[in-house]
């Protein structure tokens, strides 16, 4: 939770992050316009970085690279003292289970969590969270919707400003295509209206959180309400939330269902089961 030198917003637990003028820095900002103290920690333990992934031969290696890269840089820096890569490979029907494991094998940073049968993203999300070892957790997909070099931004960051969790969201929609953009919109709108959860881009694939986080949050959804369901049960427990934008870069190869009819009807079904309980959730103490 928020250390002592931070007071929690009362509306919704969200600061942003906008750029300050003059340094080139970033300040993390309160909802009601207040800016927030810095408050140094000490370094990360260990960053765990997971890749829910369903078919995703064609992104595999490339994502592992990233994450690779990503991560000897914050340990050249002093952020973080190790890390462990988790591919949850969601009972693929191609490769990406094989090369998985050749890459596991080959590399004591990368680990390999199979399901026995496909348990869509939000299943893989719960055992990607299960079975990361760090005290701080990556979730992002196999397809780098977002230049994996903005991640040592994201853990200074959260490091600065002490939050719990650090939520990007996309500063440029328009290249996942018009009807995506305009589901996005009102996706987001919807949860922000029957939740009051202001998250400018709720559902986006990079989610930054202290491990500590989930002594008190459980996830339940199977599909792809689980980003919301994370934003919504961490916020109303009291838990910071900081927002930053990165550039987005759509998938290039193979093909997205998030916003196929499907899933779309998954996400309404679920939000609907839940709201009770998610509107039942009382701040800790």
């Amino acid at each position: 939770m928020a250390s002592e030198n931070h007071s929690v917003p009362d509306d919704g637990s969200i600061v942003e992050a906008h750029p300050r003028s003059g340094d080139g820095g970033v300040v993390a900002v309160s909802p009601s316009g207040s800016e927030l103290s810095r408050s140094p920690v000490p370094p990360f333990e260990k960053l765990s970085i997971f890749y829910p992934m369903w078919n995703e031969e064609a992104y595999i290696e490339r994502a592992l690279a990233a994450g690779h890269r990503a991560c000897n840089r914050l340990i050249e820096r002093g952020d973080i003292g190790d890390y462990e890569l988790i591919v949850v490979n969601d009972a693929s029907t191609d490769r990406t289970g094989e090369i998985a494991d050749r890459c596991a094998a080959d590399d004591p940073h990368v680990r390999v969590v199979h399901h026995p049968q496909n348990r869509k993203l939000g299943g893989a999300i719960k055992t990607g969270f299960a079975a990361a070892t760090g005290d701080l957790i990556l979730y992002t997909d196999a397809d780098l919707p977002f230049d994996m070099a903005e991640l040592p931004r994201a853990v200074r960051l959260m490091r600065d400003y002490d939050v719990d969790l650090v939520s990007a969201y996309r500063l440029d929609r328009t290249g996942e295509g018009y009807l995506r953009t305009v589901y996005t919109f009102w996706y987001n709108l919807l949860i922000r209206t029957m939740f009051g959860v202001k998250a400018r881009d709720i559902n986006f694939a990079f989610k930054l959180c202290r491990a500590r986080l989930f002594d008190h949050v459980e996830l339940r959804s199977e599909g792809s309400f689980i980003d919301a369901e994370l934003v919504i049960r961490a916020t109303r427990l009291g838990f910071e939330m900081l927002q930053f934008g990165v550039d987005y870069f759509p998938r290039t190869r193979g093909e997205s269902t998030l916003s196929s009819p499907g899933v779309i009807l998954t996400i309404l079904r679920e939000m609907r089961e839940l709201r009770s309980d998610l509107d039942g959730i009382e701040k800790l103490v």
